[in-house]
C-alpha cells in the first residue's frame, strides 16, 4: 500500500503520544460489577463530569481514566443498576473498585431499556447495536423459546434468510459472512432444528454487540458483521437456580461460589421434547436438540484472573430411523485476564471450536460426516495512554481442519466402500492496532489497521487444468461446463499450496455538535478466507466450508457508512439514521447446474464475481417510561455480478447485476413494551419486509417427449411481501416476602392474524385440470404459547 494511504493514521498515532500533557498525571482504574452477584459489568459508563470525558468498561468490567491532579466529580451509570457519583482527589494512582445496586424502584420514570447515554454520542462507534439480555425477553418469540438471533431481525440492516431458515443477513451480506463469537469461540451454526431457534441460551448470556460497519481491528476473517456474544461468570456470592417450562423445550441453570467472592461456576442446560409426544402416537419421527453452557471463574489476585467456558450443542432427526441427522457446535476457551499495571489490561486465550454434520442413511447402507474445527490463539491488549488517547493492540493465529467429507458402510451388507474426501488445512494470521484518539472536544477518532495472513497447507492432491480454468465455456451452447483434469499435482504435509496477505485499515470520526447530537463517518476493509459451499440463502447443516486458494480467492469488502444520532428529551428519545456502501471483490457464484455435495473439485463449478450493497438505515427508539421500544427501517438494494472472463463469454445473467437472495428492498420493524402494573407486563413486534428474490420459470417446451423449464433472468422475481404480528402478556404473580421463589407466566401469540408467509414456492401440474399451477409453502400461521420462568 503507497505510503500516504497508511501515513495520516500513524502521523495521528504519534501525535497523540506526543502531545501528551506534560503536566503532573494519575490514574483511577479498577473494576465495577454487581453488588449482589459479583459479576463483572460490560459496557459501564464512568464520565469525569468537570471535563466531558470518562470511559467505559470493558468485557470484563475493567476501566482506566488519567487525569490531572485534582479534585473530580465522577458519575457512574449503567441501565437497570443505580447511578453512583463519587468525587475523588486525584493526587496519586488510585485503584477504585465500584459495585452497583439494582435499581429498586420500578416507576415509569426510571425504567429504561437500553444504555443510551449521552457519552456515546461523542463515541467515534458507529453502524452497532446492543439489545439488553431483558429487551430480547420481553420480546414475543414463537413457541415461547426466547430468540437472540430473531431479536437482532429487528433492527435496521439485519434481516432473516427466510422463515424457518437459519442465519441472517446484515447489509445485504450472506450468512456465511456473520461472524459469530461466543466468549471468542467461533460458532459455524448458529441455529437448532433447522432455523427454528438459534443456539444462544438466553439465561446464560450476559452481553451482547452486533457490529454492522466501523468494524475495530480486532475483529477479521469475515465481511458483513461480527457478533459478540459474552456468558455470565456466575455468581460468586450466593447460590442461584433459574430456568423455565415451556411448549416443547426448558431450561434450567445453575450458579453460585467456588471460593466465595473470588471464585465462581455456571451451568445452563436445555433441550426440546416435542418428539416424545410423537412417540405416544406411534410415530417414529423426531427432532429435537439439546444444549450445555459452563463457565468457571477464578481471581487469583488483584491482577490476574482465568476463565474457562465451553458448549456443546446436537440437533438430532429422525424420519423412522431410516434417515438420521446429527449436526452441532462444540466450543472451549481458557482465557487468562493479567493488568501490568493501571493503564496496560491484557487478555491471552486458547480457543477450540468444533462444527459436526453426520448422517446415516439406513436404507442405503452408509454414514456420513464432514465439518469443520479450528485452534486459535489470541493476545490482546488494551493500552490507556491517556484520558484523550487508548490504544488496543493484539494478535491471533487460527489452525483450520477441514473435513468436506467421508463416507462410511453402516452394516456390512451394504456394498459401500469407506472413502475419505480430502481433508484441508490452513493457517490464518493476523496483527493488529487500533487507537480512540480524542482530538478536541467535539471531534474523536478510531484509526488503525489489521494485518492478516492466510496459507492453504497441504497434505493434499489437487487437480491441474488446462490454461488453469477448472470452469470452461461451451461457446456452442452458450453455458458454462466443469473442465476436465489433465493432470494433477501433489503437495506434502505443512507445504503452502497457496498464500494471500492484506492490509485492512480502519478509521472512524464522530464530530460533536453538542451534547446531544453527532454526526459520524466510517471505512473499514474486511478480508474473509473462508467460503461457505451451499446451494440455499442460509448456513444449513449440508454446507461444507472450504478455504480460499488457486482457485477460491479471498473475500475483499470496502465499506464507507456515514450518519446522524440525536438523543431527546434527557436521553428518553434517540434517533440513529445512517446510509452505507460497500463493494465486494472475488464474491462466488455457481454455474448452473452446479453439483455441491461431496464435490471434490468445488473449483469447476465456482466463478469469481463481485457484488455491491447500499442503503439507509433508521432507528428511533423511546427508551424511558412506562410503555418503550422501537421502529427500525431500512431501505436498500443488494447486487451481485459475474461477468466473462473473455469478450466470447457471457457470464452470469449475461453479465448484468443481478440481485442476490437475501435483497430485501424494504425491512420494518415496531417493537413495543408496557408495563401496566407490577402483575403485568405486554410486548408486541409487528414486521414487515419485502419479499426474497428467486428464479420462476417463465415457459416450458418439450424435447424428445420431456417436458423442460425455460427460466427468466436470474433472481428476477420476488416472494410475496413477508408480514406478520406477534403479542405477548407477562403475568408475574405476587409473592411473600420470606418466599425467596420468583416466578413468572408468559403468553404469547406468534402471528396472530393467521399471515400464510410463503417460504418458498413450487410449479406443478394440476392432475385433474392438467395447467400448471404455483403452490406455496408456508411454514407457520398463528402458534400460541406458554412458558413458565423461575428463579430461586
Amino acid at each position: 500500500m503507497p505510503f500516504n494511504k497508511i501515513s495520516f493514521p500513524i502521523i495521528l498515532l504519534l501525535s497523540g503520544i506526543l502531545t501528551l500533557s506534560a503536566q503532573e498525571k494519575f490514574t483511577i482504574s479498577g473494576t465495577i460489577s454487581d453488588q449482589k452477584s459479583n459479576e463483572s459489568l460490560y459496557g459501564v459508563n464512568i464520565i469525569v463530569t468537570d471535563t466531558k470525558t470518562g470511559a467505559t468498561t470493558n468485557e470484563y468490567g475493567f476501566y482506566s481514566i488519567s487525569l490531572t491532579k485534582g479534585t473530580y466529580l465522577i458519575q457512574i451509570s449503567y441501565v437497570g443498576f443505580q447511578t453512583i457519583e463519587e468525587t475523588i482527589i486525584l493526587d496519586k494512582n488510585i485503584r477504585k473498585n465500584f459495585s452497583l445496586f439494582e435499581s429498586s424502584q420500578q416507576l415509569s420514570e426510571v425504567i429504561l431499556t437500553e444504555r443510551k447515554a449521552k457519552a456515546e454520542i461523542r463515541k467515534p462507534e458507529m453502524s452497532v447495536n446492543k439489545l439488553s439480555i431483558q429487551e430480547i425477553k420481553e420480546m414475543p418469540v414463537l413457541l415461547g423459546e426466547v430468540d437472540i438471533i430473531k431479536s437482532l431481525l429487528t433492527l435496521p440492516g439485519v434481516t432473516s434468510a427466510g422463515e424457518g431458515q437459519s442465519g441472517f443477513n446484515v447489509r445485504g451480506g450472506g450468512a456465511d459472512q456473520n461472524l459469530i463469537l461466543l466468549d471468542e469461540a467461533t460458532i459455524y451454526n448458529s441455529s437448532h432444528l433447522f432455523g427454528l431457534f438459534s443456539v444462544f441460551n438466553p439465561d446464560a448470556i450476559k452481553d451482547l454487540k452486533l457490529y454492522k460497519g466501523g468494524i475495530p481491528a480486532r475483529y477479521g476473517g469475515r465481511l458483513s458483521s461480527v457478533l459478540d456474544i459474552y456468558q455470565k461468570e456466575g455468581n460468586s456470592k450466593e447460590y442461584h437456580v433459574n430456568g423455565g417450562i415451556g411448549i416443547i423445550s426448558s431450561r434450567l441453570l445453575a450458579e453460585g461460589p467456588i471460593v466465595k467472592d473470588r471464585g465462581s461456576f455456571l451451568v445452563a442446560g436445555r433441550g426440546s421434547y416435542a418428539h416424545l409426544f410423537l412417540k405416544l402416537t406411534d410415530n417414529n419421527n423426531s427432532a429435537y436438540f439439546y444444549d450445555l453452557n459452563t463457565k468457571l471463574s477464578y481471581k487469583i489476585n488483584d491482577n490476574n484472573n482465568v476463565y474457562f467456558s465451553g458448549y456443546f450443542g446436537r440437533d438430532v432427526f429422525s424420519l423412522n430411523n431410516a434417515f438420521v441427522n446429527t449436526y452441532g457446535n462444540a466450543v472451549l476457551n481458557l482465557r487468562w485476564n493479567h493488568l501490568f499495571s493501571d493503564k496496560l489490561f491484557s487478555n491471552m486465550s486458547f480457543i477450540y471450536s468444533d462444527y459436526y454434520y453426520g448422517l446415516e442413511l439406513d436404507f442405503v447402507g452408509f454414514e456420513w460426516n464432514s465439518g469443520i474445527k479450528n485452534y486459535n490463539f489470541k493476545y490482546d491488549f488494551k493500552h490507556y495512554l491517556s484520558d484523550k488517547l487508548k490504544l488496543t493492540y493484539g494478535l491471533n493465529t487460527i489452525y483450520y481442519d477441514f473435513n468436506p467429507g467421508k463416507i462410511e458402510p453402516s452394516r456390512p451388507d451394504s456394498g459401500i466402500n469407506e472413502d475419505q474426501l480430502d481433508r484441508k488445512y490452513a493457517l490464518e494470521s493476523a496483527v493488529y492496532v487500533d487507537a480512540e484518539h480524542q482530538l478536541s472536544e467535539k471531534i474523536t477518532v478510531s484509526y488503525g489497521f489489521r494485518f492478516s495472513n492466510f496459507l492453504r497447507l497441504g497434505n493434499q492432491t489437487l487437480n491441474v487444468y488446462e490454461n488453469n480454468q477448472a470452469v470452461n465455456f461451451n461457446a456452442d451452447f452458450q453455458v458454462y461446463e466443469s473442465a476436465t483434469p489433465i493432470g494433477t499435482i501433489s503437495y506434502g504435509k505443512n507445504e503452502t499450496i497457496a498464500s494471500f496477505n492484506n492490509i485492512e485499515p480502519r478509521f472512524s470520526v464522530s464530530y460533536a455538535l453538542n451534547d446531544n447530537q453527532s454526526i459520524k463517518a466510517s471505512y473499514n476493509r474486511m478480508s474473509q478466507y473462508l467460503h461457505l459451499i451451499s446451494n440455499t440463502q442460509s448456513p444449513t447443516p449440508l454446507d461444507v466450508w472450504a478455504p480460499s486458494d488457486n482457485f477460491l480467492k479471498p473475500q475483499l469488502l470496502d465499506q464507507y457508512a456515514i450518519g446522524y444520532f440525536q438523543n431527546f428529551k434527557d436521553d428518553e428519545y434517540s434517533l440513529e439514521v445512517e446510509t452505507y456502501y460497500k463493494n465486494i471483490k472475488n464474491r462466488v457464484d455457481y454455474i448452473d447446474g452446479a453439483n455441491l455435495i461431496a464435490n471434490e473439485a468445488i473449483e469447476r463449478v465456482v466463478l469469481n464475481g463481485r457484488g455491491r450493497a447500499y442503503g439507509m438505515e433508521i432507528l428511533f427508539r423511546k427508551n424511558a417510561g412506562r410503555f418503550n421500544g422501537w421502529l427500525s427501517y431500512t431501505l436498500a438494494r443488494t447486487e451481485q455480478q459475474v461477468v466473462g472472463r473473455t469478450p466470447e463469454e457471457v457470464g452470469i445473467n449475461n453479465g448484468n447485476w443481478y440481485k442476490t437472495g437475501f435483497d430485501k428492498l424494504n425491512d420494518i420493524s415496531v417493537v413495543g413494551n408496557y408495563k401496566l402494573n407490577e402483575k403485568w407486563r405486554f410486548g408486541a413486534n409487528f414486521s414487515l419486509q419485502t419479499g426474497q428474490p428467486v428464479t420462476f420459470p417463465n415457459g416450458q417446451y418439450e424435447y424428445l417427449g420431456i417436458t423442460v423449464p425455460s427460466f427468466n433472468n436470474r433472481n428476477a422475481d420476488r416472494l410475496p411481501t413477508y408480514h406478520r404480528l406477534d403479542i405477548s402478556a407477562t403475568l408475574t404473580p405476587n409473592k411473600n416476602k420470606d418466599r425467596k421463589w420468583d416466578a413468572e407466566w408468559v403468553f404469547g401469540f406468534y402471528n396472530i392474524y393467521n399471515r400464510q408467509n410463503a417460504a418458498s414456492i413450487t410449479f406443478r401440474q394440476n392432475d385433474e385440470t392438467a395447467r400448471n399451477e404455483a403452490v406455496r409453502l408456508s411454514i407457520f400461521g398463528i402458534v400460541p404459547s406458554v412458558t413458565y420462568n423461575f428463579k430461586f
